[in-house]
């Protein structure tokens, strides 16, 4: 079905030409430039003319993405130096783009980047600097994955919202648009200019090791709507969005930071549920697409993960959905993108390029892929044309989101980070995505006799969700006992909170992915043993209730950071009545525990009509 989108342009050419009618030329094909005057950066002049000045070394340079440590351009910490002479065989961040005149510059919080907005804005300053100081200067895309739940670089005092799928519990696609421009605000201050945030894919599989709550949800609609008006709000916000990861990386139950995932889906499953959202991320004019480290025979049988392949790079997502923005590849160090062993380090990024990769993200040794691109072109393996094409896109884009004309931050933007506006958005987003999915003994809210609370269960530090529950529901007058067991309790720990819970009124256990931890299961059986009322509340996925029987009460935060435990305690009390609805449907072996669009209130404790319009 999609092959009729990269044809309907060239048929509209020929039917031009055949009626005789002038001004039919292919707008791909742009205007001879005029370099004879150096252009603005602003001019459609500005791109062609860099490109023809620049070396082969500088071009090669542009297509890398990678990483430094530090938390400066320059910064001397012997920690910092060590580790960045043991990756890049250099000191600094600064040394690493005189050496190899990067195109982009990714953040990460282990790498020592993300500290606080002042910190980081500081780096990305001096990063900039570095970049606009070479002969021919050409500023920096600085990347980062703010998904925001599970997967966020940036915490406190930046703004938090819950995470994709507590987005698409909420049914309203305003409130993705919303959390998308702010959270593009916010990086944009601190020098970010492209996020990794824009996840288009479907969650098809309950078991799915590394997608999950990333997913907006299990519906190609619902996801190719929420897909749309994120990459939109990120846009209009002044961050590039990329979504990812193409084709599609929800029907999988092998993560490919580990291992390699094969996705048995005919082509025509992936028309009708993988690929809607990237047609419809393209359709709001996305500026990149990440490519997946996933195969799949259907699209391409050479057993290539589809950042090598050609046929799903090129074949489908250029040519055949039309796509004009900027290929990425998802990490290159991970495991499903090292096909070739040892050789991966130089195989792998000339492949990709070959395959259709415009910029390469993270290669394992940015030394030794860089050499070997450069060798590739000038021994004709990748073609010179091949490569300007992919500089030509990212210079493009740079231009596209004012990363040319304004490559430095005001430090006075940082006012915008974590201010109280964008907070109270994000507070009433978390709040409406808090899905009640069970309450049949009528436990919540809470009734007046309810004074003591026993708060248990999954978390570990950093993130402690236990804490941050227990301190929102300290605010609401409750006295609290809190009790964290970590990942995997001890024996020891689940008799301690079995005795505690026999002593409170309530106890509400918190829970992540019970199906793969029998002690979890333990524990809440021992909760329930108490004779007192349980109520589980589900921090990640929400299939637990279908893996913990007996359960009365379930309630669905899709998210463990501070922002949905506020949210969870004000629905705990009834402060907030639940509106949420699952974007996932809850399977029970074969048939379905709890439907797609399944939600209670306190209103009347009764299903939301799922098939109900969507609010806008």
């Amino acid at each position: 079905m999609f092959e009729a989108r990269g044809k309907l342009f060239a048929a509209a050419v020929f039917a031009c030409l055949m009626l005789g009618g002038t001004g039919c030329e292919d707008p791909e094909v742009p205007p001879k430039p005029d370099c004879a005057r150096p252009p603005d950066v602003s001019s459609a002049d500005w791109v062609p003319c860099r490109l023809k000045e620049m070396t082969l070394e500088e071009k090669v340079g542009q297509v890398f993405m990678t990483y430094a440590y530090g938390r400066t351009a320059t910064d001397t910490d012997p920690a910092m130096v060590e580790s960045n002479r043991k990756q890049h065989g250099l000191d600094t961040a600064e040394q690493l783009i005189e050496r190899y005149r990067l195109g982009g510059v990714i953040y990460f919080v282990w790498s020592g980047n993300l500290q606080n907005p002042q910190q980081i804005a500081g780096l990305s300053n001096g990063l900039q600097q570095v970049a606009m100081r070479q002969e021919r200067p050409i500023p920096l895309l600085i990347a980062t994955d703010q998904e925001h739940g599970v997967v966020v670089r940036i915490l406190d005092p930046a703004t938090q919202f819950p995470g994709n799928m507590a987005l698409g519990a909420t049914r309203n696609v305003e409130d993705a648009r919303q959390a998308a421009i702010i959270t593009a605000r916010e990086l944009r201050a601190m020098g970010i200019n492209q996020n990794f945030g824009t996840v288009a894919d479907v969650n098809s599989n309950p078991l799915n090791p590394v997608i999950g709550v990333r997913s907006f949800g299990e519906e190609p609609a619902l996801v190719s709507s929420f897909t749309q008006v994120h990459v939109s709000g990120m846009q209009d916000g002044g961050t590039a969005a990329t979504a990812k990861h193409f084709p599609g990386h929800g029907d999988t139950d092998v993560d490919s930071h580990y291992g390699l995932p094969t996705i048995r889906r005919s082509r025509a499953q992936f028309d009708a549920e993988d690929l809607p959202p990237f047609v419809a991320a393209i359709d709001a004019d996305v500026d990149a697409i990440m490519s997946a480290h996933i195969v799949v025979p259907s699209l391409d049988d050479s057993g290539l993960p589809a950042t090598l392949s050609r046929p799903i790079l090129t074949g489908l997502l250029r040519e055949q959905l039309g796509f004009k923005g900027v290929v990425i590849s998802d990490a290159l160090d991970m495991q499903g993108a090292r096909p070739y062993g040892e050789a991966s380090d130089a195989r792998v990024p000339v492949e990709a390029l070959k395959a259709g990769v415009d910029l390469l993200l993270v290669p394992t040794k940015i030394e030794v892929a860089y050499n070997a691109v450069l060798e590739a072109v000038r021994g004709g393996e990748i073609r010179q044309e091949r490569l300007d094409e992919a500089v030509s896109r990212i210079l493009t884009l740079k231009q596209k989101r004012g990363v040319l004309a304004n490559p430095l931050v005001d430090m006075a933007g940082l006012a915008q980070v974590g201010a109280a506006d964008h907070m109270a958005v994000a507070d009433n987003i978390t709040e409406r995505s808090i899905t009640l999915v069970k309450n049949e003994a009528g436990v919540l809210p809470f009734n007046p006799e309810v004074r003591k609370v026993l708060v248990t269960g999954w978390g570990p530090a950093p993130t402690v969700p236990t804490t941050a529950l227990s301190q929102a529901l300290t605010q609401r007058g409750l006295s609290v006992e809190t009790l964290e067991t970590g990942v995997t309790p001890s024996q020891a720990k689940i008799d301690q909170a079995a005795a505690a819970a026999a002593q409170a009124d309530v106890t509400v256990v918190l829970v992540n992915r019970t199906w793969t931890s029998a002690a979890q299961r333990n524990l809440v059986a021992a909760l329930r043993n108490s004779n007192k009322p349980v109520v589980v509340v589900s921090v990640r996925e929400p299939y637990d209730i279908a893996h913990l029987p007996g359960v009365s009460t379930f309630v669905a935060t899709y998210g463990f950071r501070s922002v949905s435990m506020q949210a969870l305690a004000k629905v705990l009390v009834g402060t907030v009545n639940p509106s949420g609805r699952l974007p996932v449907a809850i399977p029970q072996g074969s048939s379905i525990l709890y439907p797609i669009g399944h939600g209670l209130n306190y209103g009347s404790s009764v299903l939301q009509a799922s098939a109900g319009e969507d609010r806008r």
